[in-house]
């Protein structure tokens, strides 16, 4: 890029969910707007490709896209004119166990609550209320920061939210296949599950299983990146590919900045111009496990013991509460776990549009240390083979990222951590610093993943920030 380029009012680097979110609010707004992108694809974390073999799609980070639903800014959006739909399982979750059964998440939780026995009742208290206040948690937990609007509600959240998961399920839940199925819902938080707030997570997605489900973009999850990339054209934005930033210099006359990149990357590029303590403190930040991610391409589907999985688009592997604790506390303490959680979404027995006629992926990862080197495949696919006798024979190709290939393919994955840093209580509410969007020079903001309100493929983070550029 050359600084003889016409000035636009704001230029932002990266295309994920959340550069594109900021974009789309600012064009909006009535700026003119560039978004440029490293890769020659944009979409950040909704890539896909054909990773194993011609005609099996995979989705190179997010498959599996709840809070894209769940987004407040994506609804205000005309995304189904661009082609983008999304496909909801049978149910959103299965959780098999050694026994040949599994506990399946329904959409409904008085459905849920008939497969967990004893704990049924608690589950329905836990979980009944906080899904029909759905929508007056979500200013709370998808909003800007501001005192709640519904305090009672906020509270009852809060109160278990900040707890740790261990200690909510054993205090909830008095059998292990309640136990098992929160432990793999707070895993997503990529915590040791006896550290707070790892129940937040567990909450959440459970909360959200059952007011929006957990569901695919039909095609992959490409089709929203590319549905957002058509709105942010068709009122003025322009993108351009290819094009890697390494230092705020290079980029064309504007007004303001704005970064959906790491922290680290950030006092990189944006370094000069701001002050050494606030580089010092992004420098500091603190990123989470990485992953260690396969993708199969398969002649079958997976031939689960309990037969009920094939309901679920999403498939929890681990077995119980405390095998699950021991492999994520694995990850934070630098060890490859020998039996790992493995989070795992099998996407065409529900979209058949994205493999050959009878074929299916599946799509899998594990949490290891950041930045591991260890190919964990083999633990991957020996967890699965534990709960689904078989599996192995019907893999026709796979296709294994290490944390380094994943962070070479989207910078932002630091040593292969998906969430944009830890979520520990001390980076909860302020990501990357006490700033949050805001920089110690008012024309430079950062709105990526290590923002509030965090991962996952919402765009709210870029929404929230361009809307602080603006005054909003």
């Amino acid at each position: 890029m050359s600084a003889s380029e016409r000035q636009v009012d704001s230029v932002v680097v990266g295309s994920g969910p959340n550069g594109l979110a900021a974009a789309i609010t600012l064009a909006e707004a009535g700026q003119s707007v560039l978004v440029v992108e490293a890769e020659p694809t944009i979409g950040g974390g909704m890539r896909s490709a054909e990773l194993t073999l011609p005609g099996f799609v995979h989705d190179v980070c997010a498959a599996v896209v709840p809070l894209a639903l769940a987004s407040p800014f994506f609804r205000t959006l005309p995304l189904a004119q661009y082609g983008l739909a999304f496909i909801q399982p049978d149910a959103p979750l299965a959780h098999p166990l050694d026994d040949g059964t599994a506990v399946i998440v329904e959409r409904s939780v008085e459905q849920t609550a008939a497969g967990l026995g004893r704990d049924g009742a608690s589950y329905a208290r836990l979980f009944g209320p906080l899904a029909r206040d759905w929508t007056k948690l979500e200013p709370l937990l998808l909003g800007a920061m501001k005192f709640p609007a519904h305090p009672l509600i906020a509270a009852r959240f809060g109160l278990d939210a900040l707890r740790s998961a261990s200690s909510l399920a054993k205090s909830k839940f008095r059998d292990a296949r309640a136990r098992a199925l929160f432990a793999g819902l707070a895993a997503h938080s990529i915590l040791p599950l006896e550290d707070s707030p790892s129940a937040a997570f567990g909450l959440m997605l459970g909360i959200l299983a059952h007011a929006v489900g957990w569901p695919f973009v039909r095609g992959g999850t490409q089709k929203l990146a590319d549905a957002l990339a058509g709105h942010f054209r068709s009122i003025g934005g322009e993108i351009r590919t290819g094009t890697r930033v390494a230092s705020i210099d290079e980029l064309p006359p504007n007004t303001t900045v704005f970064f959906d990149v790491s922290p680290r990357a950030l006092a990189t590029i944006a370094g000069s111009r701001l002050t050494p303590g606030f580089r010092g403190a992004l420098e500091r930040y603190r990123y989470a496990p990485g992953v260690c991610k396969v993708d199969w391409a398969l002649d079958a589907p997976i031939p689960w013991k309990a037969p009920e999985c094939a309901r679920a688009g999403t498939v929890h592997v681990g077995g119980t509460l405390e095998e699950i604790s021991a492999s994520e506390r694995d990850a934070w303490n630098g060890v490859e776990s020998i039996e790992p959680f493995v989070l795992l979404a099998q996407p065409t027995l529900f979209d058949p549009t994205r493999s050959p006629e009878g074929k299916h992926i599946a799509w899998g990862y594990c949490h290891v240390p950041n930045g591991s080197t260890r190919d964990m495949s083999g633990a991957i696919e020996a967890q699965i083979e534990r709960f689904a006798p078989g599996f192995r024979a019907r893999i026709l190709q796979r296709s294994v990222m290490l944390p380094a290939e994943l962070q070479q393919r989207n910078a932002n994955l630091v040593g292969g951590d998906v969430g944009g840093g830890a979520v520990t209580l001390s980076q909860l509410f302020t990501r990357p610093t006490w700033r949050r969007y805001s920089t110690t020079d008012p024309h430079i903001y950062i709105c990526s993943a290590s923002t509030p309100p965090g991962g996952g493929v919402h765009g709210l983070c870029g929404h929230l920030a361009a809307k602080r550029a603006l005054g909003k």
